[in-house]
């Protein structure tokens, strides 16, 4: 029987090697020929290796997942692994063997293993026309987030670069707006500032707290019922209510 070869592609390094490790429990004879940590160097790994299946992170930088599927067209099985399934869900519903949420779980992802050893008869589905439309309606999307804030700092308002944000936080009549050096208040919200973020990158992690993935450094568990994120540029905790604990779940 042919061996069955794999790439994986993310830009997190501690997500690839979890999502390699899960894949070695759940299926031993898989040879996984490249791990990289971008879109760009995921096409050049696929054309070289010529793996069976692919697993693309979404959210990557040169291309993302569904950028790197789109160019490929029919060459290989793809399985998203993703925070979110907004648009791997479609994606599969089309012809994407599968998508996998982060953090990756071993028993899901042996699901996915059933569902791709079922595939390998059949050709890959050419996802081009889809995920051409999924990427239109994703870039319209991000042109109409929010990338600035109006803010007001004691007598001041400023003009605050949303990428700047390391967190946003409920407070009473306003909203706090966390920056590395500074902070502000706005009157907006929190609900209303969530619709207009981009939920790859600010995560809701408490009823009253949203964080940008980017600044966060690590979550400590510091109790059964307790979870803490320390930032990479602050020195405030931000605490996680119970039914967020599985966006820092282990695989």
């Amino acid at each position: 029987m042919a061996t069955i070869t794999a790439i994986i592609a993310d830009d997190e390094p501690l997500m690839r090697e979890r999502l390699l490790k899960a894949l070695r429990g759940v299926w031993p004879a898989l040879n996984v020929v490249a791990s990289v940590a971008n879109g760009v160097d995921a096409i050049a790994a696929i054309q070289e290796h010529r793996p069976t299946v692919a697993f693309l992170d979404i959210q990557m930088p040169g291309k993302t997942g569904l950028e790197v599927a789109a160019e490929l067209g029919a060459e290989v099985h793809i399985v998203f692994v993703t925070a979110f399934d907004e648009y791997a869900l479609a994606a599969f519903d089309q012809g994407a063997v599968d998508y996998v949420l982060k953090p990756v779980e071993q028993a899901r992802l042996a699901e996915t293993v059933k569902r791709v050893q079922s595939r390998l008869q059949a050709a890959p589905a050419d996802l081009t026309q889809l995920l051409a439309g999924l990427l239109n309606q994703r870039n319209a999307q991000a042109s109409s987030r929010t990338k600035w804030l109006r803010a007001s700092l004691g007598n001041t308002t400023k003009l605050i670069n949303i990428d700047e944000v390391l967190f946003f936080q409920s407070d009473t009549k306003y909203t706090r707006i966390v920056l590395r050096d500074s902070e502000a208040l706005v009157r907006t919200p929190l609900k209303e500032l969530l619709d207009d973020l981009d939920p790859d990158v600010f995560w809701q992690v408490h009823r009253g707290t949203v964080v940008n993935a980017n600044a966060i450094d690590r979550a400590v568990r510091e109790g059964p019922e307790t979870l803490v994120i320390h930032l990479k540029q602050h020195a405030e905790r931000l605490r996680v209510s119970r039914q967020y604990f599985g966006l820092f779940k282990q695989a």
